[in-house]
């Protein structure tokens, strides 16, 4: 995946924190595709949704879109799932994409 579909995939997503994630791979931040690696949503559901649940019973605030990605990856249900990282300068985005790279199933 080059930094171009990349882009493209988060202009498809209309949630903040994709947005957030497309401004930073613009302006130039690194970005890794962990291509050869999948889990399927549900998968990532369970242990996302436990961290979540942890950071609300312990008083952390969550990370910026993390409940939403947690309902984003539920209704995903079995789809195997890419995870990409985008490191800007203020912030790190994990990126949850279709099998196919084509579209972002979730962001924080």
């Amino acid at each position: 995946m080059n930094r171009d579909a990349l882009q493209s995939a988060l202009d498809r997503d209309g949630s903040a924190s994709a947005r957030a994630a497309l401004v930073e791979l613009q302006a130039g931040s690194d970005f890794e595709l962990f291509e050869s690696q999948t889990a399927s949503a549900h998968e990532l559901w369970a242990a996302w949704s436990h961290r979540h649940q942890v950071m609300l019973d312990t008083g952390v605030l969550p990370r910026p879109g993390l409940a939403e990605a947690v309902d984003k990856l539920h209704a995903a249900g079995t789809a195997r799932v890419h995870l990409a990282t985008i490191t800007g300068s203020q912030r790190r985005f994990i990126t949850f994409l279709t099998e196919d790279l084509t579209r972002v199933i979730a962001c924080v």
